[in-house]
């Protein structure tokens, strides 16, 4: 598209595009905005090195006009979009693009595969968030993410959308996550007996040890937990917790508590992890498993139910003309666009997508800011923003909008971008009957 923009002249051409969700995932209720911070980062480095010129060259698919364009390539344009960390439905921009056609274009498929990534893992660590209902979420999903880059997108995400650490230590250097993390079973099988394994253990780490208890015999394991335990306490130590990791968790949470509380051991809280997602957290906890903590890892890193969002990134403007397409089950709307939200006694009613330059009543909140002008970086968001934003949003949405057989949320069109929507399919028809 880029060879053909440049021979027709119109590469230079101003251009809107809008990044958004057709549809949610069934049973999910909303979607967190997240990897903006990196589109912007990506924006503001864009340009093609040497080697990268000449890679393109030798395809023999471009001209050299169109590779002398790319050498000065660098990203020129304005970006809009909704903070880290806000809650969003289908249909709204999430993100708008203006610039240059030829740049717009370009950045399509990266700006594209950050936000879907990002807001995906987010939103599905969200779900958890909910079903957890305030009791501690570690992410563990590194081991099995698609790759190591992916792993620590996974670790932001779920930040921003409120776990409480990771076990993945880049991503707590990188981005400032708390970490956590347990023994394994090997570690556990190093040892002649579990007794000689929890001690050394809780020789190294005295003070927070968390102990796994299902290498051998769960109750067994318990038990021999709070032999430990107790041991350690009488040294002026604490052993924070036991992790359960396979098994009926419903019935081993309750035997173990009973085993822990029989010791005086009460502040000793259990940690489920393995295979677990929202609906399984929920489950547990509906039925009064008394588990203080959950560590999330396969189903969280790679979004086990719903790997993938109907994202899009489509023109809404092209040299000041809005477009729009009609494709069956993928019509757009055009025009620069705006998405208003409306807040009643602290609750979220409705949101609706209006044209950019639409009045709407006062007191309606506007989610797309500008974030960057003319290339240029103007907004800088930290990741405790994203994550406190992230929490005051799902506070003020509808219980029955958050997690299992959720109601809609409100999401509607203003009558002007109806008017305009239709107006443009009244002159296409013409066209295509003349």
């Amino acid at each position: 598209m880029g060879e053909s923009y440049v021979r027709e002249g119109i590469a230079d051409l101003p251009a809107t595009f809008q990044l958004f969700c057709r549809g949610l995932p069934a049973g999910w209720g909303y979607l967190v905005a997240a990897g903006l911070d990196d589109v912007l980062g990506y924006l503001e480095r864009l340009r093609l090195h040497t080697d990268e010129l000449g890679y393109l060259a030798s395809t023999g698919l471009f001209s050299d006009r169109l590779i002398e364009t790319l050498s000065d390539l660098r990203f020129t344009g304005d970006v809009r979009a909704m903070a880290e960390g806000t809650l969003f439905f289908p249909g709204e921009p999430v993100l708008e693009i203006t610039a240059p056609l030829l740049e717009a274009q370009l950045v399509e498929t990266v700006v594209l595969n950050q936000v879907h990534f990002q807001s995906l893992l987010a939103s599905k660590a969200a779900r958890c968030v909910d079903a957890a209902d305030g009791r501690r979420l570690v992410d563990f999903a590194l081991r099995r993410t698609h790759g190591g880059e992916a792993g620590l997108k996974v670790a932001r995400s779920a930040y921003i959308a409120g776990f409480d650490a990771t076990s993945n230590v880049l991503a707590g250097r990188v981005f400032g996550i708390p970490l956590a993390g347990t023994m394994a079973h090997s570690y556990v099988e190093c040892f002649a007996d579990e007794v000689e394994a929890f001690a050394a253990f809780t020789r190294a780490y005295p003070d927070g040890s968390t102990l796994i208890i299902d290498t051998y015999d769960t109750v067994e394991g318990a038990r021999r937990a709070a032999h430990v335990a107790r041991a350690v306490a009488s040294q002026g130590g604490r052993v924070a917790g036991v992790r359960l990791d396979s098994g009926d968790f419903l019935k081993l949470s309750v035997l173990v508590r009973q085993i822990l509380d029989g010791e005086g051991l009460g502040d000793v809280a259990i940690f489920a992890s393995g295979s677990l997602d929202e609906r399984e957290i929920a489950r547990l906890l509906a039925q009064g498993a008394p588990i203080d903590g959950f560590g999330i890892g396969s189903k969280l890193g790679v979004s086990a139910d719903a790997p993938y969002l109907d994202m899009a990134y489509k023109l809404a403007v092209f040299d000041g003309r809005p477009v729009l397409k009609l494709s069956a089950g993928k019509a757009t709307l055009p025009g620069a666009k705006q998405v208003w939200r409306r807040h009643t006694a602290g609750r979220f009613v409705q949101d609706l997508i209006a044209l950019a330059d639409e009045d709407v009543p006062d007191g309606d909140e506007p989610l797309l800011r500008s974030v960057m002008t003319h290339g240029k970086r103007t907004s800088f968001d930290s990741l405790e923003a994203a994550r406190a934003r992230a929490a005051a949003q799902r506070r003020m949405l509808a219980p029955d909008h958050r997690l299992v057989d959720t109601r809609p949320y409100a999401v509607h069109v203003s009558e002007r971008l109806l008017a305009l929507d239709d107006e443009l399919r009244g002159g296409l028809a013409l066209a295509r009957s003349d």
